[in-house]
């Protein structure tokens, strides 16, 4: 259709969107740009019967993919020859002679949605929900949402890596909003009742389109309430108003990175009523500059002398719960792991943690006294040995002409 503008640009989010990105979208543009908030703003009131439009179409998931295919020729029934979503197009082909007749293979139950009382796809809980929660009435056609409760939010907190395993408790400054307390959360201006809206008569629908089809589609004005109020002069129309706050909250012990923390009714406002969403806290932890972790064991490294992984040892090794002895057993290998039982991350919500594993390495020494030079040699002329002797390899031989 010439002049519209792409849907998912009037709803300012990418194609790959689900259903719960384009309804977040959508009810922060249609209540940005409501009639009510708004007042004379024609600007606003155009807006806001576009992004209607655009979200009754991107919405359901029918009328999504017609319009994925074909654009905004699925919809258009503007040409005196008929409809023909999609001709050309290698897909499907409904055609409408003049007079409104229907060519063959024509079936009413394709366009679900277009035929007389408005849009279908939409009922409880969908179309109609959103406008209700958003200013406090009601599509006409459909029946009444009930409470909804609001969406949860989420935000991350940086926690020392010794606060991950331990917990701790923090500072968190959040901005969120809450019901208006001038008007109640309704958005209506206190002393004021609505009134029915002139330009739909109280229906909340307006109808349109021509030839056999008419279409109801959501009364710009009012936003399906069938009525129209004087917006609240506190929170302009919305209900909300935003409100920071400074919370303690509790981490508790074995959080990682990707953790969620919950916070019960911390989230965005409810509907109609209902409770507030949940505010969730996405832990990110930093880096040790010692321990290594994954999932809930803890991986170090300790330096050893030739002497002591050759003879054996007993030596001090750093856990999360202090210095404990560790012993090397005669003949331990350079990059040889040991496990430490029970000293790795607690456990997230259970009883128990994980392990510490403790790889060693042997130091060799970069400088040697002559003294100590003469012992080695000594050393091994009473203990010869070959670490390479078991390779057997000697390279690539290139067979006769070979380039």
């Amino acid at each position: 259709m010439a002049g519209k503008r792409d849907y998912y640009e009037v709803l300012g989010v990418p194609k790959t969107s689900d259903e719960k990105e384009i309804k977040k979208a959508y009810r922060k543009l249609a209540r940005k740009f409501h009639p009510d908030v708004n007042p004379g703003d024609k600007d606003a009131e155009r807006k806001f019967k576009e992004i209607g439009e655009a979200y009754d179409v991107l919405s359901d998931v029918k009328k999504r993919g017609m319009y994925d295919q074909f654009g905004h020729a699925a919809f258009d029934q503007g040409q005196s020859d008929g409809f023909r979503p999609g001709a050309g197009a290698g897909g499907f082909r409904y055609e409408y002679g003049p007079g409104g007749g229907r060519s063959a293979g024509f079936r009413p139950e394709d366009f679900e949605g277009f035929a007389h009382g408005g849009a279908a796809g939409f009922g409880a809980g969908g179309f109609d929900d959103i406008l209700s929660g958003l200013f406090g009435g009601r599509s006409a056609g459909f029946g009444p949402s009930g409470p909804m409760k609001g969406e949860d939010t989420s935000t991350t907190m940086e926690v020392n890596f010794e606060d991950a395993l331990f917990g701790t408790t923090a500072q968190l400054n959040l901005r969120r909003e809450v019901p208006c307390a001038s008007c109640g959360g309704t958005g209506t201006q206190p002393g004021t009742a609505p009134r029915n809206c002139p330009d739909c008569g109280g229906t909340g629908q307006i109808k349109g389109g021509r030839g056999m089809f008419s279409i109801n589609r959501t009364c710009p004005r009012c936003g399906g309430a069938g009525n129209v109020k004087e917006a609240c002069r506190t929170c302009g129309g919305s209900g909300y108003v935003p409100k920071a706050e400074n919370l303690t909250v509790k981490i508790p012990p074995g959080v990682d990175n990707g953790s969620k923390v919950r916070l019960p009714g911390m989230g965005g406002p409810g509907v109609n009523g209902g409770p507030p969403g949940d505010l969730y806290i996405v832990t990110r932890v930093r880096r040790h500059p010692y321990f290594e972790r994954r999932d809930d064991d803890l991986y170090s490294e300790i330096p050893i002398t030739f002497s002591e992984a050759a003879l054996g040892a007993k030596v001090d090794v750093p856990t999360k719960d202090g210095i404990v002895t560790m012993t090397i057993p005669p003949g331990t290998q350079s990059g040889q792991e040991f496990r430490l039982r029970g000293k790795g991350a607690p456990h997230l919500g259970k009883a128990g943690a994980g392990d510490q594993y403790v790889r060693v390495k042997v130091a060799v020494p970069s400088s040697l006294s002559e003294h100590a030079k003469s012992a080695l040699r000594d050393f091994m002329s009473h203990a010869p040995q070959n670490p390479r002797a078991g390779i057997g390899f000697s390279g690539f031989r290139r067979g006769k002409g070979a380039a």
